[in-house]
């Protein structure tokens, strides 16, 4: 494996690790947005919804943002390029840390997480798409897998970025430094960017022909001759272009359509996000204070990435369908755990919160508490450890092998429409699931982590009827095994 090419593939991946970062931050200051916008939520929970709703709402304004930048940038992304697409994904990350951090009103707030979001729904189809095309077969899993390993390193600086800086007891202001650092970084990627090149394959489909040999010649090919590998590319370009400015929605395209959507919808059904977005509150339902909370987010995180790391070595020899079958049995597991236990503890859960909280007084206050700790610490730690498996079994899985897949499935010339649909697809599930979360765990932490555990077992039947095995197949390839040839 050539260094240049690991040069471009860690460059490209960063917008993974921003993509992280932004998608974690959040949870070490919902609790604190959820007071300070409380006065807000209460004018517009008159005209419309609850308390939670808005709230809701305002936690995934990020997450509607990734939707929209998830459903244009693909396209944009054909039409411009990968790299200036990433470019512009660096600003807006910028853009956005700087503008959360001095938000002065719900307003405000919601904007700039809208902008970040739109970043992050870039970054999900661009990244991998530019590591794939640039990436010979027999290393694409694994590099185009660095994507989501930086991402979960993202998760991971976010939660203990959180955790430090609430270490300093910096009071009002500390949400606001939470998403503030993220700028840094932002700054990086957006410079680096000017240090690699464009992708070869669109650099053909926009008929660069020698520009795109110079890169091929630096990053390394499939068959180890620059004009074979060109050749081969024109080639599947020319039979894509008898369908050019076709619908992605074409009958032909309907079974890596179907194939990309359900991979990316399950991704959120299984609760992920709900989990690094309210890992806090999580942690707090099941009886743990607000520093013990923030620190086991740090474990949900540190697990994450190093499951993935592991995940990323072998997804190449095992593939692509064995981790998403380990991974579907490892959710199951976990959330029917985590579900059981908030029904057996449920009464002691709530009781130590509302201690926790002041929501209690009295002369048996300590008494109360101290009865109270002792019947929930089993069912703290059974959910802590739950949590944990649920997160590595999310990791091996559907973390490591969702945008591999998806960039793996599509004929070229339409690679950006087709994960640009899919990632469109798992962001919306995203919404809803952040945005629900809130008022579905208010009432019972049982019944939401049932649901996630249903939509898993759908997903095991997928994995094992439906999901193909993608190893080892070139871009050109895999329309000749998913059967994309044929006119239809």
């Amino acid at each position: 494996m050539r260094k240049y090419l690991v040069k471009c593939t860690l460059v490209a991946a960063l917008g993974g690790l921003l993509f992280g970062f932004d998608t974690a931050v959040i949870s070490g200051t919902e609790q604190s947005l959820r007071l300070l916008f409380d006065g807000e939520y209460q004018k517009l929970s008159q005209v419309f919804g609850t308390v939670n709703f808005w709230h809701g709402l305002a936690i995934a304004s990020a997450l509607i943002g990734t939707i929209v930048g998830a459903m244009r940038f693909g396209k944009l992304a054909d039409t411009y390029g990968r790299r200036k697409l990433l470019i512009i994904i660096g600003v807006l990350y910028f853009i956005s840390a700087i503008g959360s951090a001095l938000a002065y009103d719900l307003s405000s707030f919601v904007l700039f997480r809208f902008v970040g979001g739109v970043g992050v729904g870039g970054a999900s189809v661009i990244s991998p798409m530019y590591i794939a095309e640039i990436s010979p077969a027999k290393f694409r899993g694994r590099l185009v897998a660095i994507t989501q390993f930086n991402i979960v390193l993202g998760i991971l600086l976010a939660f203990v970025s959180n955790y430090l800086i609430a270490g300093f007891e910096l009071g009002a202001v500390t949400w606001r430094w939470m998403f503030g650092v993220e700028a840094l970084p932002a700054l990086l990627f957006f410079s680096f960017l000017f240090t690699i090149p464009r992708s070869p394959r669109w650099l053909l489909v926009k008929g660069y022909v020698d520009e795109a040999k110079k890169v091929l010649s630096q990053v390394g090919t499939d068959s180890g001759s620059i004009e074979d590998e060109v050749a081969e590319i024109q080639n599947t370009l020319k039979t894509d272009e008898r369908n050019k400015g076709e619908t992605i929605f074409k009958r032909r395209y309907y079974k890596p359509l179907f194939l990309a959507i359900s991979i990316a919808a399950f991704n959120q059904l299984s609760g992920i996000n709900a989990v690094m977005y309210f890992a806090p509150r999580i942690f707090g339902m099941s009886g743990f204070g607000e520093s013990a909370a923030l620190l086991g987010s740090v474990g949900v995180g540190l697990v994450n990435l190093v499951v993935t790391m592991f995940a990323i070595s072998i997804i190449d020899r095992f593939g692509r369908k064995k981790l998403m079958l380990l991974g579907s049995i490892g959710y199951l597991v976990s959330l029917g755990l985590i579900a059981l236990t908030f029904y057996s503890y449920d009464s002691e859960f709530r009781l130590v919160h509302a201690l926790q909280q002041g929501l209690r007084d009295g002369s048996d206050l300590a008494s109360a508490m101290a009865s109270a700790m002792a019947s929930a610490a089993t069912g703290g730690s059974i959910i802590m450890w739950s949590l944990f498996l649920f997160v590595a079994a999310h990791a091996f899985g559907q973390g490591t092998v969702i945008w591999v897949f998806i960039s793996e499935i599509f004929p070229n010339k339409v690679r950006g429409k087709g994960v640009s649909l899919a990632s469109s697809t798992l962001w919306i599930m995203a919404a809803l699931i952040s945005w629900t979360f809130p008022m579905f765990a208010e009432e019972s932490g049982g019944k939401i982590f049932t649901f996630y555990w249903v939509s898993m077992l759908l997903q095991l039947l997928w994995v094992v009827f439906v999901m193909p095995e993608t190893k080892g197949i070139s871009l050109e390839d895999m329309e000749k095994k998913l059967n994309l040839n044929d006119e239809k």
